[in-house]
């Protein structure tokens, strides 16, 4: 049987060392990993909670073990050193790496089953949370072998595999947008979680300020945040690169994040151009920001939109079942929409326009729908439904 990954917090003991029985707070476990997508709103959650004094009294999180969650996980290292917990990666990818397929996933399943399941008994967890991905699968089968009751976030506006196959094991399925087609009782629309600092909504004029300077930016001129990612981002970079000298003539100085491993693919040096492969915390950026160009990952627009922040989006066009495109719809009118085809001077002087003095009310009137479209308190619902099917079930 292949050997279970275990990543313990530094000066983190067992989930019954004595020093940790008394602690209030859910005993909770999270099931998800292989993207970032499927990291970070667990980490929003554990943020919420910490800055309310509702922690989690044990956290055990299954993972699928790909480097791209070590360095999401990196960045919440003193968020996580608050918490009891334990990390484990299920054994399901194939050698040397790589998502497995359906017939590899079936075939090693029952193995990681039973490592989930040691662990949940020992972790004495009374709720667990799918975030998605394959991951969620074994956990989700342990859990309800031993009764302990599921909810599943789907922070998609389209259901991903996972959500679809394991909704009939979930006791909640919880949507950060509004779901077609559900099923009373089961599917709620909490709202995606958001990090405290993300829900406080728009930033004051103080932060902007501040943000700008920090990136070595002209604190009053607009600026032009463009976020491509680990998907897609190329088209992002091409468009940047051709068009920068049209974007800065048109008044705007421009933030850039290529993607990780793409920093070749920005633009030359120029002043007002500032590129970097991530922006960590992307939250400083988007503060900096008057207006955004950005793909519709679900994590993205959820930041973007609870920031306020008037943006043109581009769906990703081979995104699984254009899961993209329905992401920028949820939005509304708070986003302007645009194809890949369109990303060239015409969009570069649209952008202008809105960043500029005379694009204001537009931008007031986007950040008003994006306020309609997106509730701030997603966490807390969240944690409210946890704590309702945990109670029910003891």
């Amino acid at each position: 049987m292949p050997t279970t990954a275990r990543v313990r917090s530094t000066g983190t003991t067992s989930p019954d060392a004595p020093g940790h029985r008394a602690r209030p707070g859910l005993r909770v476990a999270f099931a998800g990993g292989g993207t970032g997508g499927h990291v970070v709103p667990g980490l929003h959650l554990l943020a919420d909670a910490r800055a309310r004094g509702a922690e989690p009294a044990d956290l055990v999180w299954f993972t699928s073990g790909r480097p791209v969650e070590e360095r999401v996980f990196a960045g919440a290292l003193d968020l996580l050193a608050e918490i009891p917990h334990e990390r484990l990666a299920l054994p399901l990818e194939r050698r040397g790496g790589g998502a497995p397929s359906r017939a590899g996933l079936v075939l090693r399943a029952p193995g990681a089953v039973i490592h989930a399941r040691r662990a949940l008994v020992a972790h004495r967890t009374e709720v667990l949370l799918g975030l998605g991905g394959f991951a969620s699968l074994p956990a989700v089968v342990a859990a309800r072998g031993l009764g302990i009751p599921v909810a599943l976030l789907e922070v998609n506006a389209v259901r991903g595999a996972a959500t679809r196959w394991l909704a009939r094991a979930a006791r909640r399925v919880l949507f950060a947008f509004e779901p077609d087609a559900a099923r009373p009782g089961r599917d709620l629309c909490t709202g995606p979680p958001l990090s405290p600092a993300l829900a406080r909504g728009a930033p004051e004029a103080a932060a902007v300020r501040a943000a700008r300077l920090s990136f070595g930016l002209d604190p009053e001129r607009p600026v032009l945040l463009v976020l491509g990612g680990s998907q897609g981002a190329s088209a992002l970079n091409a468009f940047v690169r051709t068009n920068l000298p049209r974007l800065i003539g048109g008044g705007l100085q421009v933030l850039h994040q290529t993607g990780p491993g793409k920093l070749a693919e920005a633009a030359p040096p120029a002043s007002g151009y500032h590129a970097s492969e991530y922006f960590d915390p992307a939250q400083r950026a988007l503060e900096a920001a008057t207006v955004a160009l950005c793909r519709a990952g679900a994590s993205t627009l959820c930041e973007v939109a609870a920031l306020r922040l008037p943006a043109f989006v581009a769906p990703y066009p081979r995104a699984a079942d254009d899961h993209q495109a329905r992401n920028a719809r949820a939005l509304g009118r708070g986003v302007r929409v645009v194809r890949d085809d369109e990303l060239g001077a015409w969009t570069a002087d649209a952008l202008a326009r809105l960043a500029s003095a005379s694009g204001a009310a537009e931008r007031r009137a986007l950040s008003a729908e994006l306020e309609r479209a997106l509730p701030l308190d997603g966490a807390q619902r969240i944690w409210h439904e946890l704590g309702a099917i945990a109670r029910v079930s003891c």
